[in-house]
């Protein structure tokens, strides 16, 4: 006799995703984000619920599995309960017609709101209340006006998808549907290609959906989206201003590797979700996890000008800014901006003029004195330069991360340039002080400081912001010295170690 099966999986469970653009939501994790809702909201036939990006539906789904439960004691009649979640409370907008299909089949069962199969039984059209329109992008000057897509890359025929998504093409989000939401919850699309560096180089959006959100004024607002506002991200600066002194973020759930919830899905600097909550304000509730092991905290986003996802983290930065003796500097200041020299990472290498350090592969060349600017005074000097990304490919920050090592620096001679792919780290008179400051620079403590500012393989001047300058750089640095100096202790020292590579490990270099 065969052995009867049970197992019945969910069908959201087992779709590909899109790309590292568009991911797909897993229902465990939707359900996670939908926890954080009040229960009351479960049993209230009045409230209005929209995912203003649908993709699987998957958010509207479990949405109506709980109203379903939470509605049957005031709408006893199962059809009748239905029926009025579908139709009064439960609302999406599609980001592609593909995705608006896959969507009205997970919350009515079928492709078409209106045919035999739905689960709903009073809509007279085949959208239902998820809905899909092609959107065209407002180009002036090759941008999209309103999320800064290429026009090279999206103007596009009718055969292919635009990319213009309904809910940020909107200058008046709230008439969509025209009427109010109180519940607005999504995994928005997070990035589209802006045609820049080799191509690969892409534009976040994910911000529109959240101010976009706002703007309707929801009772509450959920969205789980990449980690990367809290201390970078293209054109983010705004955006994590306005998230950093919004009293009204009451909860930030935050994973430093993606993969512990889109298993597969790789996503530089992980991801977070959060909810919003107009009516309340306060300092938030932040759940960090490490290696699966949720760490909790209650702190305001903005004590610093970004955030700190370790909060761990807080108290060590807390301590070594306060024992800063020299005048609060911060190596920030110190380190050169992008293209120190003028020159761009694609400039050609000439046959003769002042010794120039390239890339890593190419070495030093030489670039004609013409092309070269030295507003800073940097080039007669003694530098450090540190490459622009010095963790290229790492992207799960749950893991050491390593920085700077022998292999990845150089010293540059008075008289020396470089391009862009470095940043000049300092630049003095005398070739002891540049060691100096390396030895200062490749300590775990330094790095550790650097890492809570870093959110991608890219490293730039702002990152430095905690780190102290101090300026009169003589001798060697160990952990050992900055401990004693910084009151480091014992368990301090412990998770800085954890978090960061050693200097000499294979994976470090």
């Amino acid at each position: 006799m065969l052995k009867k099966n049970n197992y019945n999986p969910d069908v959201l469970n087992c779709l590909a995703n899109l790309s590292s653009d568009e991911v797909f939501t897993p229902p465990q994790l939707a359900n996670q984000i939908l926890d954080l809702l009040p229960q009351s909201l479960w049993s209230n036939p009045e409230v209005r619920f929209l995912d203003p990006a649908c993709k699987t539906g998957v958010f509207l789904r479990e949405i109506a599995k709980r109203l379903d439960k939470g509605l049957e004691p005031k709408i006893p009649e199962r059809q009748e309960r239905i029926n009025h979640i579908m139709k009064k409370q439960i609302f999406g907008i599609a980001i592609t017609e593909l995705t608006g299909l896959l969507s009205r089949r997970s919350l009515y069962c079928s492709k078409n709101a209106n045919s035999k199969y739905s689960v709903c039984t009073v809509f007279n059209n085949t959208q239902g209340n998820i809905r899909f329109k092609r959107i065209e992008h407002n180009w002036r000057d090759g941008r999209c006006l309103d999320c800064g897509a290429n026009e090279e890359n999206y103007k596009r025929g009718e055969e292919l998808e635009t990319h213009a998504y309904q809910f940020i093409h909107a200058h008046k989000p709230e008439g969509i549907f025209n009427m109010k939401f109180d519940v607005i919850i999504s995994n928005p699309p997070y990035q589209l290609s802006d045609g820049g560096g080799t191509g690969m180089s892409a534009r976040p959006i994910y911000q529109f959906f959240v101010q976009q959100a706002k703007k309707i004024n929801p009772r509450y607002l959920s969205m789980i989206i990449p980690s990367r506002w809290f201390a970078g991200g293209k054109g983010l600066q705004e955006f994590r201003a306005e998230m950093l002194s919004d009293n009204r973020m009451r909860k930030l759930v935050d994973f430093e590797s993606a993969s512990e919830v889109f298993p597969g899905v790789d996503i530089a600097g992980g991801v977070c979700y959060f909810l919003w909550e107009r009516d309340t304000q306060g300092p938030c509730e932040i759940t960090s996890f490490y290696e699966g092991k949720p760490v909790i905290s209650v702190r305001s986003l903005n004590e610093f000008p970004t955030f700190i996802r370790n909060s761990q983290a807080v108290p060590i930065i807390r301590k070594i800014l306060a024992k800063n003796e020299n005048n609060n500097k911060r190596l920030n200041e110190r380190v050169s901006s992008r293209k120190p020299f003028g020159l761009p990472s694609n400039y050609a290498p000439k046959s003769k003029g002042v010794p120039c350090w390239f890339t890593q592969k190419i070495g030093l060349k030489f670039a004609s004195s013409s092309d070269i600017l030295d507003e800073h005074g940097f080039l007669n000097k003694w530098k450090l330069l540190i490459p622009f990304a010095p963790i290229a490919g790492q992207t799960d920050f749950s893991k050491p991360v390593g920085f700077y090592y022998d292999g990845n620096v150089r010293v540059a001679k008075p008289g020396e340039c470089c391009t862009e792919s470095w940043l000049v780290a300092c630049a003095f008179s005398t070739k002891e002080k540049v060691l100096s400051f390396k030895s200062y620079l490749f300590t775990k403590t330094v790095r550790f400081l650097l890492l809570q500012m870093v959110m991608s393989q890219n490293v730039t001047r702002q990152n430095f912001y905690f780190i102290p300058d101090l300026e009169d750089y003589e001798g060697e640095y160990t952990d050992e010295l900055l401990r004693k100096r910084w009151g480091v202790s014992d368990e301090e020292w412990n998770f800085i170690d954890s978090k960061i590579r050693t200097i000499g490990e294979t994976s470090d270099e």
